[in-house]
């Protein structure tokens, strides 16, 4: 199983699964890769900052989609590394005045965008109450992550 970094036309970067660089190219080729977010189908693969995946026996993957069924302690730890440094990436830190930014978003006084930052365990069930929906990530340290 290989591991790719992507990138559409439209600069959203998500990444891909498949079983082998030539089943990337092949899969590129007759158009069957698109972005999640919109659906472009100019994809490009992108350096990556972590490489996982690459000695998932061939028994670990299910067929119908792909994906290893089970992940080493390592390679969790990678993956969510990844997913938060995408998240991080991808959103406006706002700092401690995410409860607040949040529900300006959510009233419509602020313009629609993705946000993180911190807030207190109150504010979070503040949030959901009110119908705001956010997500809760715990922080590790970058040394913590190895």
């Amino acid at each position: 199983m290989i591991i790719y970094d992507l990138l559409c036309a439209n600069n959203h970067r998500f990444e891909g699964w498949f079983q082998s660089a030539t089943d990337f190219e092949a899969q590129i080729n007759r158009h069957l890769v698109s972005c999640p977010q919109c659906d472009n189908q100019e994809v490009r693969r992108v350096p990556s900052a972590v490489a996982i995946g690459r000695q998932v026996p061939a028994t670990a993957v299910d067929g119908s989609r792909g994906m290893p069924t089970t992940l080493t302690r390592t390679q969790i730890i990678a993956a969510y590394r990844q997913l938060v440094r995408t998240l991080m990436a991808s959103s406006d830190d706002v700092g401690d005045q995410f409860a607040a930014e949040a529900r300006r978003i959510h009233y419509e006084d602020a313009p629609d965008r993705s946000i993180h930052g911190t807030a207190t365990r109150e504010d979070v069930i503040s949030l959901a109450d009110e119908g705001i929906p956010v997500i809760s990530l715990p922080r590790f340290r970058e040394e913590d992550l190895n």
